[in-house]
């Protein structure tokens, strides 16, 4: 059995949809979802992103811009997808719809596509970034300290975000959703601890990891209250398109600060890696036995899990043969030792 016990990154990620679960591995990706029948669909393609094989996607601090991207338009993609196969029969093709078909020759998904990716991005940016500037500027009458106002301003963003990320988890639909996104976890972090891939083990593995959207979101409110706070200008109207200007860098460093989180036991990076992690609580679940066999699903069609074991692990083929988990802990013990993040490409 395997000699090497701490974490190895698999350089696999994914994101929960609609009763299934996307996984990404490098230029490949599966989506699995469990259909109204019971039965399984696994469809697999592949998704090179913006500007694919060009030397900028591989700066560090420049590659995180790009991966964002290339994660949101993905994921409404599979978004779609997994609705798909919920849609009600009945439903017709609207005006809309055969208006922007005829105009772009049959492209008129993906440019609605595009268009609610590009929206999604604007309303995080005036909830996010402009909405806690503005806030924050009605206590100019009564704080004339600048370094106060953009303390004052950060605690506006992260209470924002906070009631955000409450407000969405308290949604009833979006509960088994969080479940699935619980099962996305544990399925790779099983993976990473060394185990074999069946549903008892991924049962037993933790729902948390350090590089899971939720804590890159987090990582981005972070990062722009300390940039804000030492960048600024004294006219109203730059400070807004200062605040604009500098979403690329946010997105750069945070992009950073996760990949190093899933590589690095390092304690300063484990106290970053926190706030992220324990809000994860709300945006994972518990997943049941299905909701793992849809994941199991996703990752054996993109990923060699039993190649990577041999490696990483020193497992022989006879190994495999084990089915049942090693006892060395609970899963809430296992939530340190985490994993890879679908902004992830290389892992």
């Amino acid at each position: 059995m395997g000699k090497k016990k701490c974490m190895r990154s698999s350089g696999i990620g994914g994101q929960a949809v609609l009763e299934g679960i996307m996984m990404k591995n490098k230029d490949d990706y599966a989506v699995a979802i469990r259909k109204p029948d019971g039965e399984i669909d696994v469809d697999v393609d592949v998704y090179r992103g913006v500007l694919h094989g060009k030397k900028i996607k591989e700066i560090p601090f420049v590659r995180g811009v790009f991966n964002f991207w290339d994660s949101l338009v993905l994921g409404m993609k599979i978004v779609n997808y997994s609705a798909s196969f919920y849609e009600d029969e009945d439903a017709k093709e609207t005006a809309l719809d055969k208006a922007l078909n005829k105009v772009s020759g049959g492209k008129g998904e993906k440019i609605m596509m595009g268009f609610v990716t590009a929206l999604s991005v604007i309303i995080a940016i005036a909830l996010f970034i402009l909405l806690p500037y503005f806030l924050s500027s009605y206590f100019a009458k009564y704080v004339r300290n600048a370094s106060l106002l953009a303390i004052i301003e950060g605690a506006i963003r992260i209470v924002i975000f906070l009631l955000y990320v409450v407000g969405i988890s308290l949604m009833k639909d979006i509960h088994r959703l969080y479940r699935y996104h619980g099962a996305e976890h544990k399925c790779i972090n099983c993976i990473e601890r060394g185990k074999p891939l069946n549903v008892k083990n991924v049962m037993r593995s933790s729902r948390i990891h350090k590089r899971c959207g939720t804590s890159f979101l987090f990582l981005v409110v972070f990062v722009s209250i300390i940039l804000f706070f030492f960048i600024r200008v004294s006219n109203p109207a730059y400070r807004i398109l200062l605040r604009i200007a500098l979403i690329p860098v946010i997105a750069g460093i945070a992009y950073e600060i996760i990949r190093l989180a899933g590589r690095s036991d390092n304690f300063l990076v484990k106290i970053i890696s926190a706030p992220g992690m324990l809000l994860q609580r709300l945006t994972t679940k518990e997943p049941d036995e299905s909701m793992v066999e849809v994941a199991i699903a996703a990752v054996e069609a993109v990923f060699d899990w039993k190649a990577y074991l041999k490696e990483n692990f020193d497992y022989e083929e006879a190994d495999f043969a084990e089915t049942a988990p090693e006892e060395d802990g609970s899963a809430e013990e296992a939530t340190e030792e985490v994993t890879v993040d679908d902004l992830d490409e290389e892992g």
